[in-house]
């Protein structure tokens, strides 16, 4: 305690001199938004609003979902309802209804997430293009980036102690460039061939090997993905967007999640990710539209969920049939809002741009008898 004053995490966030801390920034999160939604009517897209209560929250193995259960007045019907960590499902079934280019700024939902840079609720920007491939996308990314730079008179950025500049041209780095330039193997040598039975452990020795000279080694009971993390994680990602935004794309196809295999090349999927400072903004998918092979990633990725969390979330069957009936040929991404604007404010924690976070007060440990 300084002078007499409780320290700040004491303070409730409404109280005028704790709120005023972050005034300024919330007024660059209103100059973000407002560039936003002129970026997109500019573009003619149609802005759309998707309920957060949903069947199945999204489907990544790791992310964790709140749960309620709906209940139908006078019937006694009653069925169990995620909000959602995404939008994505409900979107893709506006883009099946026939509309060409949607966006919308939802609010999502993530359970176990809260740091520096996670909210359990937060706003995530989605945009989708019928038509559209993920290298339309990318341009869409440079456009809305340097004009949310520009609204917010921000010609540099930081964050955990690296600098770039927004507006200038983005570097373009395939996931098998940065592996070749920062860890110094070939990548693609060295993932799972989905043909052989025993592939995975096969890739996983072969990228062990591959990064015996950067001096780590896989823990025990990793997964090739797990270790194909690690590395990242220690060597590029915070290597990525220094002095201007890094779009890294082309991941290996078994870490594809929705998006389809990039014709010529079945060793990759159309995804990328958005990184200014080191920090990652966004997600886009060239979008799959085979419901079959959808179905059969769903299912190995709740498998594995069941494996890790002993937990699966339900498939949302109406999702699938939107994508049987005739999911046009499309893109999509999703950006986390929150994050552009502390880049933008110079912010340092997520909850230092939001207007009010969710309380921590009151929490128990649900071990305690």
């Amino acid at each position: 305690m300084a002078d007499g004053l409780p320290p700040l995490a004491a303070i409730p966030w409404w109280r005028p001199d704790r709120f005023a801390r972050k005034r300024a920034n919330l007024v660059v999160r209103q100059k973000a938004l407002r560039a936003t939604r002129a970026f997109f009517e500019a573009g003619e897209f149609d802005e759309v609003e998707t309920p957060a209560l949903q069947v199945s929250p999204g489907l990544e193995p790791h992310l964790m979902a709140f749960q309620t259960v709906l209940r139908d007045p006078g019937v006694r019907l009653a069925r169990r309802l995620y909000l959602h960590t995404s939008p994505e499902f409900a979107m893709k079934k506006l883009l099946a209804a026939g509309l060409p280019k949607i966006w919308q700024l939802a609010r999502c939902y993530r359970n176990s997430e809260r740091s520096a840079t996670h909210h359990p609720e937060f706003a995530m920007l989605e945009w989708y293009r019928a038509g559209a491939s993920y290298s339309d996308l990318m341009a869409d990314c440079e456009k809305l980036i340097r004009g949310v730079a520009q609204a917010c008179d921000v010609e540099r950025v930081a964050w955990g102690g690296k600098f770039c500049n927004p507006s200038s041209p983005f570097e373009r780095l395939s996931v098998a460039e940065a592996f070749a330039r920062y860890c110094g193997f070939d990548l693609l040598s060295c993932t799972p061939d989905a043909a052989d039975p025993a592939g995975e452990a096969r890739a996983l020795d072969r990228l062990a090997a591959a990064a015996r000279p950067l001096k780590m080694v896989p823990h025990t009971g990793d997964r090739w993905d797990d270790f194909f993390f690690r590395l990242f994680f220690e060597h590029i990602e915070g290597r990525l967007g220094i002095d201007r935004p890094t779009i890294l794309y082309d991941y290996p196809v078994h870490m594809a999640a929705l998006s389809r295999p990039k014709p010529g090349d079945p060793r990759l999927a159309e995804r990328f990710e958005l990184y200014i400072c080191g920090l990652e903004l966004a997600n886009a998918f060239g979008e799959l539209t085979d419901a079959a092979e959808q179905r059969a990633r769903f299912e190995a990725d709740q498998a594995l969920k069941m494996q890790l969390y002993r937990e699966r979330y339900p498939i949302d069957e109406e999702f699938m049939a939107a994508l049987a009936h005739g999911l046009p040929e499309s893109a999509g991404i999703a950006l986390g809002f929150d994050r552009l604007v502390m880049l933008m404010a110079g912010a340092t924690h997520i909850e230092d741009v939001i207007w009010a976070p969710v309380a921590l007060a009151g929490f128990e440990d649900p071990g305690a008898p």
